[in-house]
Parts: structure tokens; sequence; C-alpha cells
């Protein structure tokens, strides 16, 4: 008995160390790109490896800087946060648009290469996204949607539907069929059981693959760098971002007040909506 209890307790405390562990590897990171984004740069320089701000030194001037306009002596963030916010909603909603009645066909309807349907959505990602990126710039550029955000909506698009697509049906695989047949039996049709039946059921994976297809597009960087580099009022926060990076006369701190930006609008939809997210996400994974 003894030894139970001493294997309980221990087990125990190796989880809580762990886990402490994964908050240290996964806080501190961000919590050091918050310090550095608030401090002022001769301060920085003084002692870089400071993790506290004294209230002395603590400013938003960076933010300040990262926010205003180009035009007046900023770095034109708000601007990139517009864009990316547009491009993010639109690739998503439009997304979803395709994926659940797409979602919904392969997982009810028979018909030919029905059971190959899976392996052809997933073998997209078989592939690294330079290899149909060469491609996706010859055909946008000769239907003028290089440098537009439409066409970019469009590559997201491709990015994310056959894996939104794969994750939906594996969802609608575990609501039993014998709800549609009854409401099939009352007189609804297939678009009615889809609007009261299906949606409501499958609300919490419907709602992981729009966080998933909002983050894919809001950090996307190699597909907006290619079509939108020459644009730069059409620029995304990923892109604006990877040029500060590159501005040897940005200080340091500015740049962490741009990552910040980045980063916290996707932590907060992340924790805002994590349950959900867990739902959806292990959803299919069985099935009854």
């Amino acid at each position: 008995m003894d030894r139970d209890r001493i294997e309980t307790v221990s087990l125990r405390w190796l989880r809580r160390l762990v886990i402490t562990a994964f908050l240290l590897v996964t806080v501190l990171p961000f919590w050091y790109m918050l310090v550095l984004s608030v401090r002022p740069i001769e301060r920085l320089l003084l002692d870089p490896g400071s993790l506290w701000v004294p209230l002395g030194e603590f400013t938003v001037a960076t933010y300040t800087e990262v926010l205003k306009a180009a035009e007046d002596g900023g770095q034109g963030f708000l601007t990139f946060i517009r864009n990316s916010g547009l491009v993010a909603l639109a690739a998503t909603l439009l997304t979803l648009l395709v994926a659940i009645p797409g979602a919904y066909a392969v997982s009810r309807l028979r018909f030919f290469g029905h059971r190959q349907v899976n392996a052809l959505f997933l073998a997209v990602y078989l592939f690294p996204s330079i290899v149909i990126a060469i491609p996706l710039f010859v055909v946008f550029t000769r239907a003028g949607l290089r440098g537009s955000l439409f066409g970019l909506v469009l590559v997201y698009i491709s990015q994310t539907l056959p894996v939104s697509v794969y994750m939906l049906k594996n969802y609608f695989e575990t609501i039993p069929i014998s709800l549609e047949e009854s409401a099939a039996i009352d007189g609804a049709g297939r678009l009615g059981i889809i609007r009261r039946i299906s949606l409501p059921l499958a609300a919490p994976s419907i709602m992981a693959v729009a966080l998933y297809d909002f983050m894919i597009a809001w950090n996307e960087f190699l597909f907006a760098l290619l079509f939108l580099v020459d644009k730069p009022d059409r620029w995304t926060v990923s892109l604006g971002l990877s040029l500060l990076a590159d501005g040897v006369e940005v200080p340091k701190t500015v740049l962490m007040a741009g990552s910040v930006i980045l980063t916290l609008p996707i932590v907060i939809l992340f924790f805002a909506s994590e349950r959900l997210l867990t739902e959806g996400l292990t959803a299919g994974a069985e099935k009854g």
C-alpha cells in the first residue's frame, strides 16, 4: 500500500514539474518579448537580461511608433493589422462556406472514389508550400490578381480548405445518422437537415476549423511576401514585421512591440475559445 502511495505522489509531483517546465518554455519567451517592447532602448542596452520593467522605465512610445502611419514617421502597423484582419476573416468565412457542405457530402453521400477522397485531401500537405508557390505566382500574375488582397485570400483558401474538409468530415461522421433520418421522416429536406440538425451539433468542430483557418491566414508569410512585396500599402502584419526586422535603423524594442502586436490577437483568441477548440480538434477520434 505504501508503495502505491509513493508512486502516486511521485507521479503527481512529476506531472507538476513537467507542466511547470512547459509553462516556462512557452511563457518566458513571450514575457521577455513583452518586457523588451516597453523599455527604452538605452535602458535595454545597459541591462539586456532584465525580466522586469521598473515603473520609471515603462514606456509605450515603441507601440506609438509601430502603429503610427509611415508618412508620419511610424511603421504603419495599423494598416498592416487592417489588411491581415480583412484577409484572415475573408479566408476563414469563404473556407467554411465551401468546407461545410463539402465535408457533409463526403461524410454522408456515397460516390465513386469516396474512400480515396480522404487521402487526396491530405496529399496536399505532402508538398512544401514553395512547390506550389511558383505556379500560383504565374497564374495569379496572368490573371491580374498578384498584388491584391483578394488574390491572397484565394491562396489561403487553397491552403486551408483540404484540412478543413477533413476535420469537419470526421466530426459529421460522429453525428448519429438516425437523427437525420428522423428529420427526413418528418419532411425535412437535405438543406433543412443540415441547417437544423448537423450544423448545431457540429458547432464545436466548426469553431475549431475557423480558428485554425484564421491563425493560418494571420501568421502566413511566404505567400504574402510573394504576392504583396511591391505593394507596401497592402502588406500584412507578418510581412511588415519581417521587413521591420531587416531594418538596421529600427530599434529592437520597436521590433518587439511589432512582435507583440502580431502575437497578442492570436493568443487572446486562442484562450477565449480554448474549450471549443479542444472539443473540435478531438471530435472524431472516437465514434459512437
